[in-house]
């Protein structure tokens, strides 16, 4: 079904990136109990939090700068240097493990390795998205939402993976698997053309000049929030399984694993059933469902793991379209910057996914909350989100009915 823009190398090698970045990206918080125990690295809450603050800024100047380097670099040397980063990343994850014994240097090993991750984060998944939606003029949404839940099945995997090498006493065997994966598909992408003519052009004049909509910080706004409410679960959901539920290092896996599975299984429902539950709808009741899933996760009583497992999917099925709807509402209506509302929307986000990875940390340490409250803090939270999403598509007489949940894969 591909036109003659692409081959079956390009389409493979484009596709399987996606899931390979879907991994790496969830190959640090999966792993967050090897990373807080003693027996590892032994990081506190405020440490591990930490660790995610440069993969957050890096993250987000990939995602605002990718537009202007893809013109400047190319689309295809732009993609390479993104996989370059994320291999790096993993390497440094598996070198770090031979300084365990100096926490200070394993620790400044970590920090390299997420600022190699957010870099990697934010030059990739821009041009996955641009390539595969110029791979398939005709079918760009059914293409783009392959993508995207390839992308959805490497957040998956990596817990699975990390729960199947602790058990056998191997976890590093995750980002050895990673960084294998990642060379292996640097070698076989470097041969190939991977070039889209119009991302590369010099923009038109007045697409350079054009002014930021005063609406556009409404969209920004809801992108954030909703980065606070994805991080509280995919960064902290097996830190709370372990610690507030008892469960042990597989169990705890397989929350984060119902999480982000629930999330990709959401995009692709709502995406199938948007003619009958208008995208809107899903739009106004995915923030209620995620303020309950995560109510619902304050009060879980001790050794309730089933339960909990069963809630940390709820709350993966409540953020599941919110990002992709937001960034495709924003393109639609946004048309003076619509070419630039993607990577702005990743960058708020991200700023959303710092504050919750990071912010843990030091509000148990100077509040003296713990983690079953500012689970309750993020649910409300998801309750001006949902009072926010009523603001963004204020306007639904002025668009069209296709806007589409799947414009960009994300993690």
């Amino acid at each position: 079904m591909a036109t003659a823009m692409a081959d079956r190398s390009q389409i493979g090698a484009v596709y399987a990136a996606g899931m390979v970045q879907g991994v790496a990206l969830v190959t640090f918080p999966a792993a967050s109990t090897i990373f807080t125990s003693p027996s590892y690295y032994g990081l506190s809450s405020t440490a591990y939090g930490a660790m995610f603050l440069p993969q957050a800024v890096t993250a987000i100047a990939g995602s605002l700068l990718g537009a202007r380097l893809t013109r400047s670099w190319g689309i295809k040397r732009v993609f390479l240097i993104g996989l370059v980063a994320n291999l790096a990343a993993m390497l440094l994850l598996l070198l770090s493990q031979t300084a365990m014994a100096n926490q200070s240097l394993a620790y400044g090993m970590l920090l390299l390795a997420t600022t190699c991750l957010g870099i990697g984060f934010g030059l990739t998944v821009p041009s996955l998205n641009t390539l595969v939606a110029a791979f398939f003029p005709t079918a760009v949404e059914r293409a783009v939402l392959s993508l995207n839940a390839l992308l959805g099945l490497g957040t998956v995997l990596a817990p699975v993976f990390v729960a199947i090498f602790v058990g056998l006493g191997a976890w590093s065997l995750l980002p050895l698997l990673v960084a294998v994966l990642l060379v292996g598909l640097l070698l076989f992408s470097v041969r190939l053309p991977l070039r889209v003519a119009a991302a590369e052009a010099a923009p038109a004049a007045g697409q350079a000049q054009a002014r930021i909509p005063g609406r556009f910080w409404v969209f920004a706004a809801f992108a954030g929030l909703y980065g606070i409410v994805e991080t509280m679960n995919g960064n902290w959901a097996t830190l709370y399984m372990a610690n507030d539920l008892g469960a042990t290092t597989t169990y705890a896996s397989l929350a984060l694993t119902a999480f982000w599975g629930m999330v990709t299984v959401g995009r692709v429902l709502f995406a199938a059933v948007e003619h009958a539950f208008p995208e809107q709808r899903t739009f106004h009741v995915l923030p209620f469902v995620a303020a309950i899933a995560l109510a619902g996760i304050a009060v879980l009583p001790t050794g309730s793991i089933g339960l909990g497992i069963l809630v940390f999917g709820l709350a993966g099925l409540g953020c599941s379209a919110l990002l992709p709807l937001t960034i495709g509402f924003g393109q639609e209506e946004l048309v003076a910057i619509t070419a630039s509302v993607a990577g702005f929307l990743i960058a708020f986000y991200q700023m959303g996914y710092g504050i919750a990875a990071f912010g843990v940390g030091p509000l148990e340490r100077f509040t003296g909350l713990d983690l079953r409250q500012i689970y309750a803090l993020v649910a409300v939270v998801a309750l001006v989100m949902a009072g926010l999403s009523f603001v963004v598509v204020s306007r639904p007489a002025e668009r069209t009915p296709a806007v589409q949940p799947r414009h960009v894969a994300d993690g």
